[in-house]
């Protein structure tokens, strides 16, 4: 979002540049269609994490209380990085796959319908 400073030549310090996170990055995910989880979930994450450490080790943590966590088959899974569909390397690290700070990476389980009872 931009912002229109009231002052000329106002500039302000962004205070969650990546430099502020001690080695890690923020990360934005998603679960599209599992509206127990209303909004993604941000987490600091190291950014040579490989993709498999954060699908076996991280997501378990974040939704493992979801009734469908355990039912997700992992090789249908459809991922979206800023909007399109992205498929990662799971033996790569999150930066080798592309993903930065303050990315959102949003997730979905074709099969499985959520707490709402919204197919997909």
């Amino acid at each position: 979002m931009s912002v229109k400073a009231i002052r000329p030549g106002y500039h302000g310090d962004m205070k969650d540049t990546v430099d502020k996170f001690h080695g890690q990055q923020l990360l934005g995910l998603g679960w599209d269609q599992h509206l127990m989880y209303a909004t993604p979930l941000c987490i600091p994450v190291p950014p040579d994490m490989p993709f498999g450490a954060l699908v076996e080790k991280v997501l378990p943590q974040l939704y493992g209380q979801h009734p469908d966590f355990d039912q997700i088959e992992w090789g249908r899974v459809q991922w979206i990085k800023a909007g399109e569909a992205f498929t990662p390397d799971l033996a790569k690290s999150l930066k080798d796959n592309g993903v930065g700070h303050k990315d959102l990476l949003r997730f979905r389980t074709p099969g499985l319908q959520g707490l709402a009872g919204i197919g997909f």
